[in-house]
């Protein structure tokens, strides 16, 4: 019997394990992106983009599929998604895992600053440094856009308005070297790095660079997650492979 699994995806987590699965005669899967990304990398498998219209579009999906599994691997900052996909799961009994990458931890060296939120990062920020290098995504420059500072931001895409009057903008794509990272922060100047939690090994090179070069981090924390009952969570896409072949 072959299961039917979605896979919604947006990480590197997601990639992999859309490779893993790959070929197995017992699994049916389709990724699902949101579309935000132009021209995402190569993605193994069945892929859908485009939103499911909130939490009863993708129930409703669910059901039209007859999906027997749900793998939420998105962003640990994307919570809407993470929440319509929790409340899916409860209204069609469809088993949901939860892949989530784990945070990041300090080490010795380290100065690093935590925030609760964008605003709550923007207001701490004048007094860390004149040269923010920011790295929270293009749709969040908008909590900065009213700073007089010189800021330097890095995404794939460009980032959305309204954006701070003195920017510079590197449109690139992870995963960064620790050597990239070091010369980055030489040639502008940074003083000081902004990023979230994210977690992950693609983009954490420019922890141990801003570390070397003893330059305080502003951190903002991951939302908490959504009520919900039931739900599995895993931190490695090997681990989601376990689950989802138990389920047969």
């Amino acid at each position: 019997m072959t299961r039917r699994v979605l896979v919604l995806g947006g990480t590197a987590e997601a990639r992999v394990l859309a490779g893993l699965l790959d070929g197995d005669p017992g699994l049916a899967v389709t990724t699902s992106l949101a579309g935000r990304t132009p021209q995402p990398g190569p993605l193994a498998g069945q892929v859908r983009t485009g939103g499911f219209g909130g939490a009863a579009g993708l129930a409703g999906w669910l059901r039209d599929q007859r999906a027997d599994a749900v793998v939420d691997a998105t962003h640990p900052f994307a919570a809407a998604i993470s929440a319509h996909a929790a409340q899916a799961a409860l209204a069609t009994g469809v088993p949901l895992l939860a892949l989530r990458r784990p945070g990041w931890s300090a080490g010795v060296g380290d100065r690093w600053h935590w925030a609760d939120s964008l605003a709550e990062a923007a207001a701490l920020l004048p007094a860390l440094g004149q040269r923010p290098f920011l790295t929270t995504g293009r749709q969040d420059l908008a909590a900065f856009a009213g700073l007089p500072l010189d800021f330097l931001a890095r995404s794939v895409t460009p980032p959305d308005p309204p954006l701070p009057a003195r920017l510079r903008v590197l449109l690139d794509r992870g995963p960064f070297t620790l050597d990239a990272e070091r010369a980055l922060l030489r040639e502008h100047r940074v003083d000081v790095l902004v990023t979230k939690d994210s977690g992950g090994q693609d983009t954490a090179a420019k922890l141990t660079a801003a570390r070397e070069a003893a330059l305080p981090v502003l951190i903002v924390r991951r939302p908490p997650p959504a009520p919900a009952p039931g739900v599995s969570t895993v931190t490695t896409p090997a681990a989601a492979v376990r689950w989802l072949r138990a389920l047969r």
